[in-house]
């Protein structure tokens, strides 16, 4: 996901049956089904604002402030930007919208408006510096948390209903924090931030390699989770044919084959301009891989390590996905494909929050809010396996799917349409299940990411999928 847009709100839909009711926390967890009371709720969005700011101190107290004025690489904003743009989202949203105050710095409204200014453009804008972006955004959480003590969460419309406009800030605050997380791997220098490595519980175990995902129709979408974004809804019902869904993520170890066979080189498997991107970028492996003395290496958050054969593989476009599905015989899942194999349970016909169930992420479950630094060894997670066995689909990598970014039948743009539907079309290809840098808020079973097939800096991997046989599964 563009981080140039801003999170939306609940369409109107009707729930099909098989979706689980507006279970769990709002927007990320498991409470029983009925509209939870206004204490829980603000505790809720309580919670889900503190953390993301906890995080974004993170993320930006670590570096001096000529780190945070700087531009690491034209791809990505100043991280001073970031930090301001998410207190003036927060301003215009919660203060101005939800709140009727009048507007506390409308005069850099402009400065921090994502579609009017391109990231390799903004170092030129006249940017808050670090100290005063830091007390504007004090600022305006202070405020916001006077209105938060005070609002009304239901009969007052669909921004503040299940107190959705502060879900939406917490989810926004998030996805920056990742897009800043992105900027500290491509930023040069000495580390500035240290998480301890993933748990590989599973890890060892003996897997097998695919799983057959039965063909028949599932709940795809959503139409009854409170924090849901406006392109996760409303929930549909889609029929999928049966197929195969790698058990795993693909490792490093699995496409350092592809890189030895000559994958970059031979033009049979790369689709679209993906051969000439390579080609005119000179790209032979992932970004920040370099072989070096036979070794292949590579640079993780400013520190040099070999490459772990065993962790999912990182940092790959999608037509690097795609070129490798197609040398290993396979193919990407489609962005259907990919949530049932997610969500549906086959014993009991219903679509589950989460693979594991509908209760909230845990450090068991899944990798996910920064907790670590790098993906988990593939076969992690058994705790947070699906019904039929697959495993890290929610957490570790974002998984590049064969789908276009595409509206749901029933779609309805909310509150704007610059957040999704602008952007639907074949320019951007789908990714789910999060990564290490998503926070639990932004991250559930129905929810969609979508880039440019070229990006290679998000923490992107793929797992690979093939037709069932004829007869095999059903469907």
């Amino acid at each position: 996901m563009t981080d140039d847009s801003m999170a939306d709100g609940p369409g109107t839909a009707d729930t099909p049956s098989g979706e689980t009711p507006a279970a769990g926390k709002a927007g990320t967890g498991g409470h029983p089904a009925g509209e939870p009371a206004p204490a829980e709720l603000r505790q809720r969005a309580l919670d889900a604002l503190t953390t993301a700011r906890a995080r974004t101190a993170v993320l930006t107290d670590c570096v001096d402030d000529r780190d945070l004025t700087a531009q690491h690489s034209p791809l990505m904003s100043p991280l001073v930007w970031d930090l301001a743009h998410i207190g003036n989202q927060e301003e215009q949203w919660l203060l101005r919208t939800v709140g009727g105050r009048p507007a506390l710095r409308p005069e850099i409204d402009s400065v921090y408006d994502a579609f009017e200014h391109p990231r390799a453009a903004r170092p030129a804008l006249p940017l808050l510096p670090p100290a005063e972006a830091r007390l504007y955004a004090h600022e305006v959480r202070g405020r916001v948390l006077d209105i938060l003590d005070r609002a009304a969460f239901e009969g007052g419309g669909p921004l503040t209903d299940s107190a959705f406009a502060f879900g939406m800030i917490a989810q926004h605050e998030q996805q920056h924090d990742e897009t800043m997380l992105i900027t500290h791997q491509l930023r040069k220098g000495p580390a500035a931030l240290t998480a301890p490595a993933p748990p590989a519980d599973g890890a060892g175990e003996k897997l097998p390699p695919e799983v057959l995902v039965p063909g028949g129709a599932f709940t795809m979408g959503t139409s009854a989770e409170p924090w849901a974004l406006d392109n996760e809804r409303p929930a549909h019902r889609r029929e999928v044919p049966a197929f195969r869904l790698d058990t795993v993520p693909v490792t490093c170890g699995a496409y350092l084959a592809f890189i030895e066979d000559g994958g970059y080189r031979d033009p049979r498997w790369w689709a679209g301009e993906g051969f000439e991107q390579i080609r005119r970028h000179e790209i032979g492996a992932p970004l920040f891989w370099r072989q070096e003395g036979g070794q292949w290496l590579r640079r993780r958050f400013g520190v040099t390590e070999p490459v772990p054969l065993d962790e999912p593989v990182l940092h790959v476009s999608w037509y690097e996905a795609d070129a490798y599905a197609r040398w290993a015989g396979r193919r990407l899942p489609t962005e259907a494909e990919w949530e049932k194999a997610a969500r549906h349970d086959p014993a009991t016909g219903r679509s589950r929050r989460f693979p594991w169930g509908d209760g909230d992420p845990t450090p068991g479950r899944a990798n996910l809010g920064q907790r670590h630094l790098r993906p988990a060894p593939a076969g992690s997670y058994r705790e947070g396996a699906s019904p039929l066995g697959i495993r890290q689909l929610i957490g570790d990598v974002w998984e590049w799917t064969a789908s276009d970014f595409l509206p749901y039948p029933g779609f309805a743009a909310f509150p704007y349409r610059e957040y999704s539907e602008v952007f639907f079309g074949s320019d951007h290809k789908v990714l789910r299940g999060g990564s290490f840098g998503v926070d639990e808020v932004a991250c559930r079973g129905t929810f969609r990411n979508w880039d440019l097939p070229v990006r290679r800096q998000i923490f992107a991997g793929f797992r690979t999928a093939r037709d069932a046989a004829p007869g095999e599964g059903g469907g």
